[in-house]
This record gives C-alpha cells, sequence and structure tokens, in this order.
C-alpha cells in the first residue's frame, strides 16, 4: 500500500525541551519527504535550543547540552527546513497538538511566515486512537508487528509513524487513501489556533474561548475593544494565535474598506 498523494507530504517529529508548545524548543527534528511518484527524501537535524535541556527530557529522548553545544539554532536551519515543507502536506504522530503548534512558534519566531492554511495536516495518533487507542509503540507492532527499539528517536518515530499509516490504509477499508480524507478524519476542528484559545462556534466563525469575552464573536470583540487586540498582542499567548487574531483583524478592516 503507497499513499495516493497529490502533491508531496512531510512526515517530521521533533524532540524538544519540553511540553510548553510557546516556550520550549527543539533539539532535533527529523523530516521524511514522500513525493506522488514515491520517492522519498529524508533529513535529521539536532537542534541548539539556546537553553538548557532538563534532565528530565533529556532522560525521554537522550539528548542533552552537550550534545547539541556545537548545533546550529533553530533560526539558522529555518530556511532549509521551510524550503522542505512549504509545498507539501504535513503528517506525524500527535503532530496536530504538539509538533505542528511548535513547529509554527519556532518558524514565526525565525520570521518565516507559517500559514496551516495551506497545508492538509494527518495525525496518525488521532487515525491509532479512534481505532484502537494505544501509543506510538504499540501502533508499531499492532500495524506493522515490528518493535520500535529506538523509540524517541526523532528519526525512528519518523519512520515508524510513516509505516503506521500505510498499514492503517491497508487494514481499515473505511480509510481512504486521500490526503484530503485522511487530514479530516485526523483533524481537530473545534479551534482556529492551535493552543484552543480561538475557538469556532456552531456557525464556524470565530469565538473567544477564554477570559472576559469567552464565547463572544472575536471580530465585534476587536471591533468595541480596541485596547483588547493590542493586550493580546502584548501578552505571552503563542505567535500562532496571534498571528490569527492578526488575520482576523485585517480581514474586518479589508471588509470594511
Amino acid at each position: 500500500m503507497e499513499l495516493n498523494l497529490k502533491k508531496p507530504i512531510c512526515f517530521f517529529d521533533l524532540e524538544t525541551t519540553g511540553i510548553n508548545v510557546a516556550s520550549d524548543r527543539i533539539v532535533e527534528i527529523a523530516i521524511l519527504k514522500i513525493y506522488p511518484n514515491g520517492n522519498k527524501e529524508s533529513h535529521t537535524w539536532r537542534v541548539n535550543p539556546e537553553m538548557p535541556i532538563p534532565a528530565e527530557s533529556s532522560a525521554i529522548h537522550g539528548i542533552t547540552d552537550k550534545m547539541v553545544a556545537n548545533e546550529p539554532t533553530f533560526k539558522e536551519l529555518a530556511p532549509k527546513v521551510y524550503a522542505l515543507i512549504k509545498d507539501s502536506d504535513l503528517g506525524g504522530f500527535n503532530s496536530n497538538r504538539f509538533d505542528i503548534p511548535l513547529l509554527a512558534e519556532e518558524l514565526l519566531r525565525s520570521e518565516i511566515d507559517f500559514d496551516m492554511k495551506k497545508a492538509l495536516s494527518v495525525d496518525v495518533q488521532t487515525i491509532f486512537h479512534k481505532m484502537e487507542k494505544r501509543t506510538l509503540e504499540a501502533a508499531y507492532k499492532y500495524y506493522c508487528n515490528k518493535d520500535l527499539t529506538d523509540a524517541h528517536s526523532a528519526a525512528a518515530d519518523t519512520h515508524a509513524t510513516y509505516e503506521v499509516l500505510k498499514a492503517q490504509l491497508e487494514k481499515y477499508d473505511e480509510l481512504k487513501n486521500d490526503i484530503g480524507f485522511l487530514a479530516d478524519f485526523s483533524s481537530h476542528r473545534d479551534h482556529a489556533d492551535f493552543a484552543g484559545f480561538i475557538s469556532y462556534n456552531d456557525d464556524g466563525v470565530e469565538v473567544f474561548s477564554f477570559g472576559k469575552y469567552k464565547g463572544n464573536l472575536v471580530t465585534e470583540v476587536l471591533e468595541k475593544d480596541s485596547g483588547y487586540f493590542g493586550w493580546l498582542l502584548n501578552a505571552d499567548f503563542p505567535l500562532y494565535t496571534k498571528q490569527v487574531l492578526t488575520r482576523i483583524r485585517l480581514n474586518t478592516l479589508n471588509t470594511k474598506f
């Protein structure tokens, strides 16, 4: 079973300093790019996070401060990473909730405009949890009958994720070999941003999901309380959340004029 692709898809995995999307950093990134003709290319980079790696994180992925001291920063790698993924859909394991949001933060921090509206995302973990509810190691064993001996190595996890998706397509007749279908099946479409500060109401319109304006339309809040928009941009919210708010604000202004 090979994926039915209309454009390339990049499976990727991150090892990081922690699990806070807004403040933690990448220490390793692996990308496996699959082309519609079946060709593949794979890249793995260690990254200097420019901050100490907590011992509890090193205990999981095995990457220490010493191992990345002389590696490039993400800002130095960002043009290469973006060039690889900019024409592609994205795939990963728990990627919609963690890897894509954190990658977006790193790219925006590197002054590269990253917009997921230009790509579909297939979260293999979501498909797995809807079907079987297990971990990546168990998924690899269950679907591929292989042991994931290098779990939490970005390259091993990336290749395992790709193999699991193909095996899922083989196993479940209800899954279509189509990236659009798989992206929709594995998506969490209740939020406009990754962090969940902006949700969609029943009409598919953006509303705030926190604070004093919870449940109110974003456009209406920004219209009647311009100071709130300024506070949001200066507060400690993820960069992608701020980008979504700015886009909504600009769309409203453009509609007026």
